[in-house]
């Protein structure tokens, strides 16, 4: 018999269908640390329904929902520390994916085997986040990933802003690799009422990414947006704040945003500000007073455009030079995508 996946290809619908699920071997922000709490959570991500509980000293344990027997959630079980008892037949999983007991068949043999798939966990920043990896690994020992520097740099001050919404999570990364939109679409908002409706846009590598924004703008309006890869893929943007804004300097928009679904995802916004001392707890104060409501206007104005695309426009665009931000992650997120998937298939070879 012929091996036919030494002549497979990648086909641009095979990274299609990845991509929508979102890519593999790199960590990806999963939930607010408050959805865990003493209760297993069953959540919808990348392509997975997964299992999270908390462990006895606190820390989050994650699996496929998946029990090994007869492919009950293991959800609807009892989580005692690293391990979770499925609530169909007991048998009990521990957090590494194995086996532990069969309580109705004990020595049978599913005891004792590796057959229930793993996320790495690290919990920071007010978010729990999972390494996701390919099925050649699933059982992976990732390395940590680097996060921006606004989130771990204490003299940083930062608020998270967690939503679900419709549509594909790329949408999203689109929006926010737009600085133009905002001189449009967010025109009304106290921190981007300035700054031109025409621009020159110009892309910067740096050493994780690349920064995309308008010519001569800098500190004006929304100017630039950044793309970073650390073992996590993250987008920054940075809004000038008028003194209305309260103390500190410009104000920095960390987002990572992570696929549920083909249509909804996890919008995960982390508001940061450089402040210190008083002027710390006056800014936060005052965002949390003020300041938060104004924001949230802002990114409902955004969510409202974006569930409103119902038919993927991707093929049918016809594109400009402000869209030279967005069709670069584009094009670097297929390329990840097709080296994942011509790995996967050597691996298989």
């Amino acid at each position: 018999m012929l091996d036919k996946t030494k002549d497979a290809t990648v086909t641009d619908a095979m990274i299609e269908q990845r991509l929508k699920v979102g890519l593999r071997n790199q960590w990806w922000a999963i939930c607010p640390s408050h959805f865990v709490k003493d209760r297993p959570v069953s959540l919808f991500r990348l392509g997975y329904r997964m299992v999270l509980w908390r462990k006895y000293d606190g820390s989050v344990a994650c699996l496929e929902d998946f029990c090994p027997h007869r492919g009950a959630p293991l959800s609807r079980g009892i989580a005692v520390d690293d391990r979770i008892a499925c609530g169909y037949h007991g048998v009990q999983v521990d957090e590494t994916g194995t086996a532990v007991s069969v309580p109705g068949s004990p020595g049978c043999k599913l005891e004792g085997m590796r057959c229930v798939r793993t996320f790495p966990i690290i919990e920071q920043f007010g978010v729990i986040f999972a390494y996701v990896s390919d099925d050649a690994n699933p059982n992976p020992d990732p390395a940590p990933f680097v996060a921006p520097e606004q989130l771990s740099d204490p003299d940083y001050s930062h608020f998270l802003n967690y939503a679900e919404w419709q549509g594909d999570y790329r949408f999203v990364i689109d929006n926010v690799m737009d600085p133009m939109h905002g001189t449009f679409l967010h025109k009304q908002s106290h921190s981007m009422i300035f700054g031109d409706t025409t621009a020159k846009f110009v892309i910067t590598d740096t050493e994780t990414g690349f920064i995309f924004e308008k010519e001569g703008q800098r500190s004006v309006n929304f100017d630039f947006s950044e793309w970073g890869e650390t073992g996590i893929h993250w987008l920054r943007l940075e809004i000038p704040y008028p003194k209305t804004g309260g103390p500190g300097g410009n104000f920095h928009i960390v987002g990572m945003y992570t696929p549920i679904n083909e249509r909804m995802a996890a919008i995960f916004h982390w508001r940061c500000r450089k402040v210190e001392g008083w002027q710390r707890d006056a800014w936060r104060f005052l965002y949390k007073n003020r300041l938060e409501e104004r924001h949230h206007h802002v990114l409902e104005q955004d969510r409202v455009m974006l569930e409103d695309i119902l038919v993927d426009p991707r093929g049918r665009e016809i594109l400009y030079q402000h869209d030279l931000g967005l069709v670069r992650v584009r094009r670097r997120m297929a390329a990840l995508a097709r080296e994942q998937l011509e790995a996967e298939m050597q691996a298989g070879a």
